[in-house]
C-alpha cells in the first residue's frame, strides 16, 4: 500500500449517506484486503472543522448507488481497511426502524445497546485463532458523548441511549417479530450495526452509531413501513447527519488515541498460545495483534 499518513478518524456511511459533503478529496484507495474488496473505494479527504483541517476516511456501506444488501456487506473487509489506514475513532451511520412511540421518524438515536440477530454472517476477524474481548458496551462511551452533543448543538431531536435489535433482513419485520422486539425493551430495529460493532471491538476501535430513525416499524398499525416515506425520510436524514458528523470530526480528541479503553480492547483477550497462532494470521493481522504477542525467533 506504500506509506501514507495516518488517518485517524472514520465514517461508514448507512442508507441515503453515499458521500461527505465539505470534505476535499485527497485520493480515493481500493485497497486490497485479506478478505476480499471493500464495498467501495475509500474517500481519504479534508474538512476544515472548528478544530481546524481534520483528515477523514469515508465508506459507504452500501456502496455508491447502494449496490450490496445488508447480509452481503463485507464488514471485515472494511474495517480491516479502516484500521489499515490508522482510523481509530470510528463513526456509523445507520437507517433504523423505530420502536418506540416517542422515537419519532426524523428523530436521531445514539445506542448503547445491541441485541444480534444475525445468522448469515461471519462476526470475527480471527477465524484461525481464538479471540474473546469485552463487548458488554458495544458503543463506546466517550465516542457516544461526542454524538451526542455534536447533534443537539444542531438542534436536532436524539435521544440518549437505547438498544439496537439487529436482523438479517433484507426484508422488514413481520409483526409478531416487532411486537416481539418490543417485548425486549428494545428501541430499535435495523440491518446493519452488526456484524460492525463486534468487528470494530476486535480491530482496537472506538465505536459508536448515530441511528436515523426513518419510520416505525410494523409494530404501529396506525404508520407502517411505507417505502416511499422512508426514502423521504432519508433524504432528509442525511442533510442533518452531514452537519453533525462534520461537529464530530471537529470534536474527537485527536492524539488521545491511547487513552481510551477500546486502545487496548485485545489485552488478555487472545487465548490461543504464541506458538500456535497460523502465519497467515501473523501475516493479515499482524499489526493489530502483534503487541500483544512475543517476537517470532529466527
Amino acid at each position: 500500500m506504500g506509506q501514507r499518513e495516518p488517518v485517524r478518524i472514520g465514517v461508514i456511511g448507512g442508507s441515503g449517506l453515499y458521500n461527505m459533503e465539505g470534505m476535499t478529496v485527497l485520493e480515493e484507495v481500493q485497497m486490497e484486503t485479506p478478505f476480499g474488496p471493500t464495498s467501495d473505494a475509500i474517500i481519504v479527504g479534508e474538512m476544515e472543522t472548528e478544530a481546524g483541517v481534520r483528515r477523514v476516511a469515508f465508506l459507504p456501506r452500501h456502496g455508491r448507488g447502494h449496490r450490496i444488501n445488508p447480509t452481503q456487506i463485507p464488514v471485515r473487509a472494511n474495517i480491516w481497511a479502516l484500521k489499515k489506514l490508522g482510523v481509530f475513532w470510528l463513526t456509523s451511520v445507520s437507517a433504523v426502524g423505530s420502536l418506540r412511540q416517542e422515537i419519532e421518524p426524523r428523530h436521531f438515536v445514539v445506542p448503547d445497546q445491541v441485541i444480534d440477530r444475525t445468522r448469515s454472517r461471519v462476526n470475527t476477524l480471527y477465524d484461525e485463532i481464538a479471540v474473546h474481548c469485552g463487548f458488554s458496551y458495544p458503543f463506546h462511551p466517550d465516542l457516544r458523548a461526542i454524538l451526542l452533543d455534536a447533534s443537539r448543538k444542531e438542534g436536532l431531536t436524539v435521544h440518549d441511549g437505547g438498544t439496537y435489535v439487529c436482523m438479517e433482513g433484507p426484508l422488514f419485520s413481520t409483526i409478531a417479530e416487532s411486537n416481539m422486539h418490543r417485548a425486549w425493551g428494545a428501541s430499535l430495529i435495523g440491518m446493519t450495526a452488526l456484524p460492525e460493532a463486534k468487528i470494530a471491538r476486535e480491530a482496537e476501535m472506538c465505536y459508536a452509531c448515530l441511528a436515523l430513525a426513518t419510520d416505525y416499524d410494523v409494530w404501529n398499525e396506525d404508520d407502517h413501513v411505507d417505502v416511499a416515506d422512508i426514502i423521504a425520510n432519508l433524504m432528509a436524514n442525511s442533510a442533518n447527519a452531514q452537519r453533525v458528523v462534520k461537529r464530530v470530526v471537529g470534536a474527537i480528541p485527536l492524539g488521545k488515541e491511547e487513552e481510551c479503553e477500546a486502545y487496548h480492547a485485545l489485552k488478555n483477550a487472545i487465548i490461543t498460545s504464541p506458538d500456535l497462532i497460523p502465519e497467515w494470521t501473523r501475516e493479515n493481522l499482524g499489526f493489530i495483534i502483534n503487541k500483544y504477542l512475543p517476537p517470532q525467533e529466527g
